[in-house]
């Protein structure tokens, strides 16, 4: 099963773009009833391992911005150590009812703002005035998301990316997905010092997740991606949904 779960999510990720934690951590949650904080570690693990294989392509190729990712790294680094407390102190403190309203809360503003980006019209028209410098405020919010849920870096990194920067949309890409993997890869440090983590399952999830990849990025150009990534997210409404009904269901009356 977990490796089926690692195959799924890679295949999704080569044919849509949304990042490994977004999916990754809910679905340990709800299908498999990981514990949050393993969860949590585990897909900011995978996310890693999978961007570990993207990153030197974008480097080689020249699309990561080094100076516009070190202003994201400025607020997102401070950021992801902070939600990686955070999620740690409501795990000792056995708050699952919040964890769970948060994770819910995560998911459905995240859908909710892809899928109405999604009914936008698409703009050529890039931002002539740089403003990198407003990035580390942005960052750590986006930072503190990914360390308490996984979930964010990809998302709301490039729509940040877009919006104030006049990177053209290669190093839009190029520069956000170096920005999640060293995210990912200092969140899932922090958790694994906390001692939360499931090597096996990581390993599992990560063979399925090579396989995966292969199969994803074979099939990539047949099918279209915009549909694919609406219908996505709107299955991670549907899951953040879940979450919330969770929280309230075990809201004490």
């Amino acid at each position: 099963m977990q490796y089926l779960i690692g195959f799924t999510i890679a295949v999704f990720i080569a044919l849509t773009g949304v990042g490994a934690g977004t999916i990754t951590t809910p679905v340990l949650i709800l299908f498999l009833d990981v514990p949050a904080a393993i969860a949590v570690s585990v897909g900011l693990m995978f996310s890693a391992a999978v961007k570990l294989v993207l990153v030197p392509t974008q480097i080689w190729r020249r699309q990561v911005n080094w100076r516009t990712l070190g202003f994201m790294l400025l607020g997102g680094v401070p950021g992801v150590l902070a939600g990686s407390l955070l999620l740690k102190h409501f795990v000792n403190a056995g708050s699952q009812m919040v964890i769970d309203a948060t994770l819910g809360v995560i998911l459905v503003f995240t859908s909710i703002w892809q899928i109405a980006f999604s009914f936008r019209p698409q703009q050529e028209q890039r931002p002539r005035r740089d403003r990198s410098h407003v990035l580390p405020w942005l960052m750590f919010p986006v930072g503190a998301e990914v360390g308490f849920s996984s979930a964010g870096a990809g998302a709301l990194g490039s729509a940040a990316l877009l919006g104030l920067t006049p990177l053209s949309p290669a190093q839009v890409v190029g520069t956000d997905i170096a920005f999640g993997f060293l995210v990912s890869l200092i969140g899932s440090g922090a958790h694994w010092f906390s001692h939360a983590s499931d090597p096996q399952l990581l390993n599992h999830l990560i063979v399925g997740g090579l396989a995966g990849a292969v199969v994803g990025t074979l099939i990539a150009g047949k099918i279209p991606k915009r549909p694919l990534r609406f219908a996505l997210w709107v299955w991670l409404l549907i899951i953040g949904g879940q979450f919330l009904y969770r929280a309230v269901h075990a809201f004490p009356r």
